[in-house]
């Protein structure tokens, strides 16, 4: 079996039976990351750049370990010191580095629609790392996945997504891959994080009521207020915030059920969530960082077209 897409730019782009392709073959390659021994050949021969046009630190190592888990050689490109800030377009600093024979392309950048871009450009696969507030597909298949092995399937699962709608990629890259799964969501935040018509656009609920939002859902996906993309202030404080809208343990004990957290990262630690419901027994957070690379292992592999060959040795 293969993927119905040639590059991996949206959860959009994805029909169930990709994810479903792609969760299979996670699980193999979660196997192999149990082993002594955590790397397989599947990749080997495979040049695979990291191109960062925006800061990354855990998605980037992770796409990093995943591909050297795989065998694949890794380039990794950083926008800051290089050619672009000297003005050089996108496509030339592709085609650039297409010039030296790599095979893939895993791409992070703060303009939306840029990976999309790029794939009517070159004729390699392309990964979407994250593309401005538009998608961020990886982060939104990991959740689901790390769900599913929570809870042991998506469909009817009540979910979650908390905080700052309005600027975050992974939320929408979630809202399609659960509902796409069959979960219902919730987004909840204040008005002014949230975009307006989302009910009707997406097929979400919205709720403004973070208490009412836990005790009505199964998961609940924490997001953090993403300052750096906000031109004017939309709340009063972060304060203000984290005593409206802060999933702390009061909160969550006052609810008299168990509700799985989660959160992509970074965390602002004592902003949208405290560190007792962070680091507690409720929380897969560090499950999610461990699945991420099992995920994006797949999603490479997947793409690469190699199907000769064991997939796990």
């Amino acid at each position: 079996m293969s993927l119905s897409v040639n590059h991996l730019l949206g959860i959009r782009g994805l029909q169930r039976q990709d994810i479903e392709l792609i969760f299979q073959t996670a699980d193999q390659f979660k196997e192999v990351l149990q082993r002594p021994i955590k790397k397989v050949p599947s990749l080997r021969d495979t040049t695979i750049v990291n191109l960062f046009f925006e800061n990354s630190t855990r998605t980037r190592i992770s796409f990093e370990l995943a591909e050297k888990r795989l065998g694949a050689d890794v380039v990794n490109f950083s926008a800051s010191g290089s050619s672009v800030s000297k003005g050089e377009t996108l496509i030339d600093t592709v085609n650039n580095i297409l010039s030296m024979k790599v095979d893939m392309v895993v791409m992070r950048h703060s303009a939306s629609g840029a990976p999309h871009f790029l794939s009517r450009h070159i004729d390699v696969p392309i990964v979407n790392a994250g593309d401005g507030i538009n998608e961020h597909p990886t982060q939104a298949l990991l959740d689901a996945f790390s769900i599913r092995e929570k809870l042991g399937s998506l469909a009817g699962k009540k979910v979650a997504i908390c905080g700052d709608i309005m600027h975050s990629r992974v939320a929408l890259s979630n809202i399609y891959c659960l509902k796409e799964l069959g979960a219902e969501v919730t987004v909840v935040g204040p008005p002014t994080l949230i975009p307006k018509h989302m009910e009707t656009a997406l097929g979400v609920n919205v709720s403004y009521d973070i208490r009412e939002t836990l005790a009505w859902c199964d998961v609940a996906n924490v997001l953090r207020i993403q300052l750096e993309r906000q031109n004017t202030p939309l709340f009063s404080s972060l304060r203000e915030y984290s005593l409206a809208y802060g999933v702390n343990r009061k909160l969550l004990d006052s609810l008299q059920k168990e509700v799985v957290i989660m959160h992509p990262g970074p965390i602002n630690r004592g902003v949208e969530l405290d560190s007792d419901v962070a680091d507690s027994g409720h929380s897969i957070i560090l499950n999610q960082v461990e699945n991420g690379v099992a995920v994006r292992m797949a999603v490479l592999y997947l793409l690469s077209g190699k199907k000769s060959g064991k997939l796990v040795e």
